[in-house]
């Protein structure tokens, strides 16, 4: 609601005036302000439904156990790999992130992952 005050606000000192069904409200005047703060108040309860239904759906997908997250990158076979590869030396981070078509990023975490596992 705060947002919405605050955009209202501006708007007004735009000039600009709500337009309903044809007919115009303005801003300032007491009526105005009504229908704009009642706008305000369903869109903010429309967006808190929105998050719990959000919330609820995933609580029932995790409880059947379909709530997984993103599949990972590489295999456990390739993982093992990179590791193998990244403790000889013989390769930069860009290079085994090249030949494994991931990002470096990936390779930093899957070697942090193997370091805190073992």
């Amino acid at each position: 609601m705060r947002d919405a005050t605050d955009i209202a606000d501006e708007l007004t000192k735009k000039g600009v005036a709500l337009n309903l069904g044809g007919a115009v409200y303005d801003p300032t005047d007491p009526v105005g302000r009504l229908l704009f703060n009642v706008l305000g108040m369903v869109a903010e309860f429309e967006a808190d439904l929105i998050r719990a239904r959000t919330r609820e759906g995933m609580a029932i997908a995790k409880a059947a156990g379909k709530l997984r997250g993103r599949k990972p990158k590489l295999t456990a076979s390739q993982e093992k790999h990179l590791m193998q590869l990244h403790r000889t030396g013989a390769h930069t981070t860009s290079e085994i992130a090249e030949l494994f078509g991931v990002a470096r990023s990936t390779v930093y975490r899957t070697v942090q992952r193997s370091v805190a596992q073992e």
